[in-house]
């Protein structure tokens, strides 16, 4: 078998409320993707979001790359093509993921064969920033069955500070914990500052307080913070693991398929991080059902803790014909579940287009 066609999607789809972060507000999602169809008319599909300024990705540059390698591989097997894109996939790996994922479902990879329901937890976050509205978000995060929820800091030391005081005092005694994330806005003073004064209680981690590229700074912080540091925006190789695992006060790194962009690699990158002794979390918040999916698969095999793939909560419409099973907090996976595109929600969102054939 050979790959016949390819369809290739830039599509711009809408959130249900704006998705704040230090450094920007997203109101869509603005995923590629891609969808291959083999000679016997068997198809997979996979997804690629680069969000411009949170990796070295551009857009243009991502679907540049996209479309040379989809050019590249129509008429090749699958194996093949997999090979070669995932050995130029250094550059780009969130693009060459939307790819590789196609490849993958197409060729039945392991990790997708679902022989048991299986259901995979997820946190969520909570986006209320006005603090007497904070009680009823909370209260309606714990009544769909979160555990764990995100709060985004990154703002302003004290300010945050204020949110995340309001946001223990109302989870206390409820069994629910939480987890902090600057994405990287703080400088390392501030991050100090705002690290050293925390209560632990019901928290978690603290997620990468500095610039990817600032170790030291990180470091900095994670030596005088009173709750673990998780490294995220900084990993996109062993090395970045190892580079964690020898600094004191890093606990925890997390891990996306659009940084690993193999499920093999993905999974060898959660192994390595227990290897090292920290604890592995997983999960993209700004991808929709498909990698969601995808992510759900390797952590039901490889993480005991919340996963991050919540993107799809986020969006208004479903790229599946069926949205990805959702109850009580997870993901539910059921016995042989294989998800189908819903081409009219991709076609109603689409920015632009590429097809190649034999």
């Amino acid at each position: 078998m050979i790959i016949d066609r390819i369809t290739l999607s830039h599509t711009r789809i809408p959130l249900r409320v704006p998705y704040r972060i230090s450094q920007k507000t997203f109101h869509n999602f603005d995923p590629f993707i891609v969808e291959i169809t083999n000679s016997d008319g068997k198809t997979g599909f996979g997804e690629g979001h680069i969000s411009p300024g949170y990796s070295f990705e551009s857009l243009e540059g991502g679907w540049t790359f996209c479309k040379n390698w989809c050019e590249k591989i129509v008429g090749m097997k699958p194996t093949k093509a997999h090979s070669e894109i995932f050995n130029a996939s250094h550059d780009f790996p969130t693009a060459a993921s939307a790819i590789l994922g196609a490849l993958e479902m197409l060729m039945d990879h392991k990790l997708l064969d679902i022989a048991e329901e299986t259901r995979v937890p997820l946190l969520d976050p909570v986006h209320e920033m006005d603090l007497e509205k904070i009680p009823e978000e909370i209260t309606e995060l714990i009544g769909k069955g979160f555990k764990t929820l995100k709060v985004k800091v990154g703002f302003h030391v004290e300010d945050d500070l204020r949110r995340v005081r309001l946001i223990q005092k109302i989870i206390d005694g409820t069994g629910v914990i939480i987890r902090l994330d600057a994405n990287r806005n703080f400088s390392a003073e501030q991050g100090i500052s705002f690290g050293s004064a925390l209560d632990p209680s019901n928290i978690m981690l603290f997620e990468q307080p500095c610039e990817s590229d600032a170790w030291e700074a990180n470091a900095a912080v994670a030596r005088e913070s009173n709750v673990p540091i998780m490294m995220d925006e900084s990993i996109y190789c062993m090395r970045d693991i190892d580079k964690s695992a020898d600094l004191k006060g890093i606990e925890f790194v997390k891990l996306k398929l659009k940084k690993f962009p193999s499920m093999d690699m993905l999974l060898s990158g959660l192994s390595h991080i227990k290897a090292k002794g920290m604890t592995p979390v997983l999960g993209d918040g700004t991808s929709t059902d498909i990698q969601c999916w995808m992510e759900a698969c390797v952590a039901r095999v490889a993480i005991d803790n919340a996963g991050e793939n919540n993107g799809f909560l986020k969006l208004t419409q479903s790229v599946f014909e069926e949205s990805l099973p959702f109850h009580n907090g997870s993901i539910v996976l059921p016995k042989g579940y294989r998800p189908s595109l819903d081409h009219e929600v991709i076609a109603a969102h689409l920015v632009r287009i590429e097809e190649f054939c034999t």
